[in-house]
């Protein structure tokens, strides 16, 4: 249900779920989905059969040979059989996209409570065909051939930016290095381990590069994971044990090849950045108490600080390197560590991200939390800067 008038969410999350993320020994997706879909219900504190609609979230594109995954859910949740289940993809921001399909689903008042599921398995997949299925969120036609697949695009919009703007290499370290500490903190983080800025720094047997500028400690996980979260109308959310109720939710798509951008600027999450914001009520990002961002790889979260208006156009790097966002800074951002810690199984991320901004703002986040914890902000994005989601969420009760 929505504000007709600014087009606000009336919607709440009341439940969710996490699995570890890694490398994990469930061997496919329909038992990942299985970990995290009745644990959330349970969560919830409602009934299987309470469950009015699923909205599953997979990327797949070749990391598992089964297709069609919305009905999987149905071999852990029998009591979900004859309910409307739908699959979701839109790249890295599957996740956030399910959400949304969970939201328009409840403004519709076709039912009172969505379960969003997200999962990915990925670490099954050999190497290099992991580089070629993640390179299917790029332009083809001309970004094919970019050497280094993926992290080779977002390594040329780092050399524009550097050429733009100055080496920011220290930065990209800074960064890295702040979630790698964060980490250490999640309980279900692939990488708990507080690498240190240097290690970030250097080039190093350990650290090598995968495409330039960018480096091993540059780059997000491969993981495998899943994620869950009931969603209920407002009025629903009331009577339930707790409460996050989204204050804003906004999906912004842009073009797809970088050649027809000015992809340093990160236009597209700039505009997601503005509505949400608007539409929350909010003058501007540092009146959010934290926020976890797409660090896909460091040069994303450098441009995001731009995007998310906390620095200007050139000087996300001030952020990175003065302690702006780190865990007792003036915004901290990623506390759990990012994807560059945590992990990025790519369906489950969006739905990660939201589940572990609920934590924060009920007081559940164990030794991540932050002491101050109103306002949460959530940035995932699907591609370099293509399909852009921007969700602030606050505690309702």
């Amino acid at each position: 249900m929505s504000d007709a008038r600014s087009g606000t969410p009336e919607a709440c999350i009341v439940g969710w779920a996490h699995s570890p993320f890694g490398k994990l020994d469930e061997p496919d997706l329909e038992s990942l989905l299985a970990r995290v879909g009745r644990a959330a219900i349970e969560d919830a504190g409602i009934e299987p059969s309470e469950v009015d609609a699923g909205f599953v979230g997979v990327f797949g594109e070749g990391f598992t040979p089964q297709g069609f995954p919305s009905s999987l859910v149905l071999q852990s949740i029998p009591e979900l059989r004859f309910k409307p289940i739908t699959r979701f993809e839109n790249a890295c921001a599957t996740g956030s996209a399910a959400i949304h399909g969970a939201l328009d689903f409840l403004a519709a008042k076709r039912g009172r409570f969505a379960l969003v599921l997200g999962a990915e398995k990925m670490t099954a997949t050999p190497g290099p065909k992991v580089g070629d299925i993640l390179l299917s969120a790029s332009y083809r036609k001309t970004e094919q051939d970019i050497r280094g697949g993926f992290a080779g695009v977002f390594a040329r919009i780092a050399e524009s930016y550097f050429q733009r703007h100055g080496d920011q290499s220290d930065a990209l370290a800074a960064i890295a290095a702040k979630n790698h500490k964060n980490g250490v903190d999640n309980p279900w983080a692939q990488m708990r381990k507080d690498l240190g800025f240097e290690f970030c720094r250097r080039e190093s047997e350990k650290n090598p590069f995968v495409a330039p500028p960018l480096k091993r400690t540059d780059c997000s996980l491969v993981s495998d994971g899943a994620a869950a979260l009931v969603i209920t109308d407002a009025e629903t959310a009331r009577a339930m044990g707790k409460a996050v109720r989204f204050r804003a939710a906004v999906q912004v798509n842009d073009l797809l090849p970088i050649a027809a951008r000015e992809i340093t600027r990160f236009e597209g999450p700039a505009e997601a950045w503005k509505r949400a914001l608007d539409q929350a009520g909010l003058k501007g990002v540092t009146d959010l108490s934290f926020v976890e961002t797409h660090d896909c790889f460091t040069i994303a979260e450098l441009i995001e600080y731009e995007a998310m208006g906390l620095a200007p156009e050139g000087q996300g790097a001030r952020a990175a390197l003065e302690g702006w966002t780190a865990k007792d800074g003036k915004l901290p951002v990623n506390r759990s560590g990012g994807l560059k810690s945590k992990g990025h199984p790519i369906g489950a991320t969006g739905v990660s991200m939201h589940a572990l901004t609920a934590m924060q703002l009920t007081g559940q986040a164990g030794a991540m939390q932050l002491p101050k914890a109103d306002l949460g902000g959530v940035f995932n994005m699907g591609g370099a800067a293509v399909a852009n989601y921007v969700s602030i969420l606050e505690r309702a009760q």
